[in-house]
């Protein structure tokens, strides 16, 4: 998938739109997407200015939107004004090196379950096939 079918699964923009690119997905199954880290990136101005590093957080968030443009590969659908998918957990997060400018961070979330509107994801992170950061996702879609 390339940047304009992300952005028709995506309600995210610049500066928050996370996934350049998608590689693989199987809908019901898993995706493989990637986001090319630059210094153009609008946090880096202050995390940190001597030592630009990606801020975890965002790394959870860029592995949620890959799992929100599976799940709606899944669902067949695309997303709407009339609901969204929270970010309702993280568990088992881990950070195990710091992603950089320069950095191509490797998105891989595999679908473990979706019960009742529940979407549980397991979630990894790497760089040069460096795993980065890895957690268990959840998310649910509400009507807003």
């Amino acid at each position: 998938m390339d940047i304009h079918e992300i952005l028709e699964h995506l309600p995210h923009r610049y500066p928050f739109l996370l996934v350049d690119r998608v590689l693989e997905v199987e809908p019901g199954k898993s995706i493989h997407a990637y986001k090319n880290i630059t210094m153009n990136e609008p946090y880096f101005v202050g995390h940190f200015p001597h030592h630009p590093v990606m801020p975890g957080v965002l790394i959870m968030e860029a592995l949620a939107q890959a799992a929100g443009i599976l799940s709606f590969k899944t669902m067949g659908s695309k997303p709407d004004a009339n609901s969204v998918f929270y970010f309702v957990g993280i568990d088992d997060c881990r950070f195990k090196k710091p992603v950089m400018p320069g950095d191509q961070l490797h998105l891989h979330v595999e679908i473990v379950r979706n019960m009742r509107g529940i979407w549980k994801y397991k979630a990894e992170a790497r760089v040069d096939g460096q795993v980065v950061a890895e957690a268990n996702l959840m998310c649910a879609k509400r009507d807003v």
